[in-house]
């Protein structure tokens, strides 16, 4: 992955756009990023992060201040992030949740964070993805390093590495979870521990369950009577084998019972099959009686049944007279409705015509007022049509006035337009140099507040200089006194060595001073000697007051630089004068805005005019479009209308309309129709009714009947002859069925009493043997289920107690599995950690390549699996070897620039293996934030060293750091400039090497 260019706007420090051109450091490979503290060098870093993961870590768990506090309201808060990765362009804008003024009324309104991916094909950004959830699962794909994993291997903040390097077994291992993703491992010892917790409850639930059947198996026993209750006090499988006894004895009880039961079955059927042989011979004897009793009334019913047969017999020889009968009565009544609607007619032409007309001739009157009506039809249409197109008519004419009056108000108007616009013209020619003056205006406007502004700011920033001067007075007094104080503690000291020297001396042993073994004239002791530790303090007090004085100092040189660049700007014009300035160049603004303000509307009244004359026209052109064909329609409208009223004139005649005529010649020609067809339907129905009457006559002459009177006295309806014949055939039905099974009884039941035999004793016999029935089954169903219930359990006892044993083999080998896995062994070491050990030491090795050059072969990490104290986490300790003394170390015990080392030596490892994890992505740009200021010169020079190797493939690496001698040694920076009270800018300094 290689970055190419960052674009900063209104975030963090930085308010207006700030580019970093990171493409023009790569003849260079390395270069530095420079600022004084707070200036927002780590800011960069920030953006990069943003840009690409959409939130940075130290805002993770504090207010999100990614926005600069610099920030209008209006302002936007944008960073554009380009880079490459596999040869693909890409480019990703961001913008955090802030929030911006409202666009109608007052307060702010939430602007939710926003996100944007393109990638660069053939020379043109092509959008990619959309929306900050979509965004971020492609370059999740893209780059395939979460976010962890890239500050760990590109983004090495400050103090980030040195954590990792003197973290504790259980951070470093938090840390490498969340790189190396080993966090399923912690779910299968999860997944382990719980199948060994449910294992083990099996166990108990097996157990406990085996202790329950055996308690309800002896208490079955108790009850039934089926043996000695088992004794609680012996072990589980004795119990098991009282129970297998207790089984055998049950099931002897039940087959005992069994044949018990059969014997009294077998009575009770017995008794049944006799009482059931009495029961049928009683029904047999009082059917017998019940049919002698039957047929006795039906055969004194048969006398009857003779004239019923009769009068069946002659209804059936009437039937086949009915038909002409029913006919020629059917004749006579249509005939006689023919003569009454004959009649009707025959009086309703009268009423209407008067004439008295034969068949013929109206025939002939029909069909002539048929042919006038068919004529009069089409005419009828016209006359319905005719006021439509009159009205049409009239509103056209109607139309073509309109049209003329309003051509006539257009041809007003425009005569009107030439005059205007001249008189415009003219006003607009005086008031040409308006935009002019009125810019000119107010730039000297602006001009005179802004001197006004610094005037203010002047006076202001005067009482500011006066007090940072007496600052840097009193200051400087004060450093020159704590100055003299050491200087007479320093003369005070040196005169009193000599008393101390003297102090010391022994006689017989050689001078510390001049080596001589006599001492004639030894010092005088000084009677106000001075410590150390006094001098120290006077030293740390000199240097105090140094430093307050060069603050001071520079307070005071800031201030009058300050109040210096005010009155330049200010032009040293007092306040007064530039207020009187600002007032009147603010009353010739508004002039000449007045001026402007007129300008534009006389422009504007101007512009409309010519429109609306050019509309004008187009409207007059359209309206003498119009109007010539619509007089043309006119004309020719009013020609079919005169023609079209001369025809329906000649076809109304005397009526009202022609409508009316056809309605009245219609009634006439209808009633005239309606008369020709009553009178051929009165002829045919009276030809019909004579043509019955005679086949009537022959008919009841042949058969043997008087006459018709007679055969309609014998006819029947069907149903009256249905219900008769089924009478005599049910009767005669009847009589034979009875006379049959009567004859059968009196076989069957000879011999027998007449009487009805007594079931009193075999009821009695059957009720008993039921009781006894009953008595068995109850005892031999309760003994046999209690011994099925018996068994059914003893056989769960033994498949359960016979399981526990496998069940527990499989437990054992679980939980050895589970506590190796958690760590619960003597290594204390569970399976993740082990995964993660086998990359540490990668880790390890990576990193020892590096640190053996930084430290010139002193130091060397080790990866230690030993046991750490207290319970606390093993597997994942770090150990410094030390080549001088040939023993290893905590990290902890190592100085800041060597802390410094290792960890940076140990951070590019990790970035290495991390890296190869991810895919083998390759890094073409690293940055490194800070901590080169603890190291010495020459430790500086090997740290690098070791950081120009990086550059080695087109790598670029950027360091962050304040410490001057990296400015001389990286002549390729990006600086970062913050303003005494404003917004930090971005300068950059690229291929400063190639140059020399």
């Amino acid at each position: 992955m290689k970055l190419h260019r960052l674009e900063l706007e209104g975030f963090g420090p930085f308010r207006e756009r700030q580019i970093v051109d990171f493409d023009a450091f790569d003849r260079d490979g390395i270069f530095l990023i420079s600022g004084r503290t707070g200036a927002g060098k780590s800011s960069i870093l920030d953006g990069v992060c943003f840009g690409l993961y959409g939130s940075v870590p130290r805002y993770d768990t504090g207010e999100k201040r990614l926005r600069s506090d610099h920030c209008a309201p209006e302002d936007p808060t944008e960073v554009v992030v380009e880079f490459t990765v596999d040869d693909r362009r890409l480019r990703v804008t961001r913008s955090p949740d802030y929030e911006r003024p409202k666009a109608r009324g007052e307060g702010t309104t939430p602007v939710k964070h926003a996100a944007q991916l393109d990638e660069l094909v053939d020379g043109e950004w092509i959008g990619r993805a959309p929306g900050p959830r979509v965004v971020g699962e492609e370059l999740g794909q893209i780059l395939g390093l979460t976010r962890d994993q890239f500050l760990q291997v590109i983004l090495l903040a400050q103090n980030r590495f040195a954590q990792f390097l003197l973290a504790r077994n259980d951070e470093r291992q938090a840390l490498l979870r969340t790189l190396f993703g080993t966090r399923v491992y912690e779910q299968y010892q999860a997944e382990l521990d719980r199948r060994r917790k449910a294992s083990e409850q099996t166990l108990g639930r097996a157990s406990e369950q085996v202790e329950l059947m055996l308690t309800e198996a002896h208490e079955v026993v108790r009850s039934h009577g089926f043996g000695a209750q088992g004794d609680d006090a012996v072990g589980t499988a004795a119990r098991i084998a009282q129970l297998g006894h207790a089984v055998d004895r049950a099931a002897y009880q039940a087959d005992t019972l069994g044949r018990e039961r059969e014997s009294a079955a077998e009575a009770h059927t017995t008794a049944h099959a006799t009482h059931a042989a009495l029961v049928a011979l009683r029904g047999r004897q009082l059917e017998r009686a019940a049919l002698r009793a039957s047929a006795d009334a039906l055969e004194a019913a048969e006398a009857g049944m003779a004239a019923d047969r009769e009068r069946l017999s002659r209804a059936t020889r009437a039937e086949s007279l009915r038909a002409p009968i029913e006919a020629a009565a059917r004749a006579e009544a249509e005939r006689s409705r023919a003569a009454e609607l004959d009649e009707a007619a025959t009086g309703s032409w009268r009423d209407a015509d008067g004439s008295d007309l034969d068949v013929v001739a109206l025939r002939a009157l029909v069909d002539e007022l048929t042919g006038d009506l068919s004529r009069w039809a089409e005419v009828a249409r016209l006359e319905s049509e005719l006021q439509g197109r009159t009205a049409s008519l009239t509103a056209l004419r109607e139309a073509v006035a309109g049209s003329e009056q309003s051509l006539a108000e257009l041809d007003a108007r425009r005569a009107a337009v030439p005059p205007a616009l001249e008189a415009l013209d003219v006003q607009l020619a005086a008031l040409a140099e308006a935009p002019v003056v009125a810019e000119s205006a107010r730039a000297a406007h602006a001009a005179a507040e802004a001197q006004l502004a610094a005037a203010r700011e002047a006076e202001a920033l005067l009482a500011e200089r006066r007090t940072a001067d007496e600052a840097q007075l009193a200051a400087s007094d004060a450093a020159t006194r704590a100055s003299a104080t050491v200087t007479a503690l320093l003369r005070r000291r040196l005169a009193g060595y000599a008393g101390e020297l003297a102090a010391g001396l022994v006689t017989g042993e050689p001078c510390a001073v001049c080596g001589s073994l006599e001492h004639p004239a030894p010092a005088p002791h000084a009677d106000d000697p001075v410590d150390d530790a006094q001098f120290e303090a006077a030293e740390r007090a000199r240097d105090a007051a140094a430093e307050v004085e060069r603050a001071a100092a520079a307070a005071a040189s800031a201030a009058r630089a300050a109040h210096a660049a005010a009155l330049a700007r200010a032009q040293g014009l007092p306040v007064a004068e530039l207020e009187e300035a600002v007032t009147g160049t603010a009353t010739a603004r508004a002039l000449a805005v007045a001026d402007l303000d007129r300008r534009t509307a006389l422009q504007a009244q101007r512009e409309e005019l010519a429109r609306l004359d050019l509309e004008t026209a187009a409207e007059r052109e359209r309206l003498v479009a119009v109007l010539v064909p619509r007089r043309e329609e006119l004309a020719v409208g009013e020609d079919r209308v005169a023609a079209t009223a001369a025809i329906v004139e000649a076809a109304r005649g005397e009526a009202a309309t022609v409508a009316a005529r056809i309605s009245a010649v219609t009634v006439r020609r209808d009633l005239a129709r309606g008369l020709v067809a009553s009178r051929e339907a009165l002829d045919a129905r009276t030809a019909i009714r004579d043509a019955t009457a005679v086949e009537l006559d022959a008919r009841v002459a042949a058969s043997d009947f008087a006459d018709a009177a007679a055969v309609g006295a014998a006819l029947l309806s069907e149903t009256e002859r249905s219900l008769l014949e089924e009478a005599l055939i049910a009767h005669e039905a009847d009589l034979r069925a009875v006379r049959s099974r009567l004859s059968t009884l009196e076989l069957e039941l000879a011999g027998e009493p007449e009487q009805p035999v007594d079931l009193t004793a075999s009821q009695e016999a059957v009720r008993a043997a039921a009781a006894a029935v009953q008595v068995a089954t109850t005892a031999a169903e309760r003994v046999a289920q209690a011994a099925q219930r018996l068994r059914a359990l003893a056989e769960r006892i033994d498949a359960a107690h016979a399981s526990i044993a496998e069940r527990s083999r499989e437990h054992d080998v679980l939980a050895g599995l589970a506590d190796a896995i958690a760590g619960r062994t003597s290594s204390r070491m569970d399976l993740e950690t082990f995964v993660l050990a086998a990359e540490l030491e990668e880790i390890v090795v990576a990193a020892n390549l590096r640190l053996s050059d930084m430290s010139s072969g002193r130091y060397r990490l080790r990866h230690s699996d030993a046991v750490a104290a207290r319970n606390a986490a093993s597997g994942l300790g770090i150990e410094i070897v030390d080549s001088y003394t040939g023993r290893a170390r905590p990290a902890q015990s190592l100085s800041g620039g060597e802390t410094f080392l290792a960890s940076l030596a140990l951070a590019l490892g990790l970035a290495e293996v991390v890296t190869a994890r991810a895919g083998g992505l390759r890094l073409d740009t690293l940055f490194i934030d800070e901590g080169f200021g603890s190291l010495d010169g020459e430790t500086l020079e090997l740290a690098m060293a070791t950081l120009d190797e990086l550059r080695q493939g087109g790598r670029t690496v950027g360091v962050i750091s304040h410490v001057e001698a990296m400015k001389e040694q990286l002549p390729a920076q990006v600086t970062v400039i913050a303003a005494p009270h404003g917004p930090s800018t971005i300068g950059q300094n690229a291929d400063a090497r190639a140059a020399v």
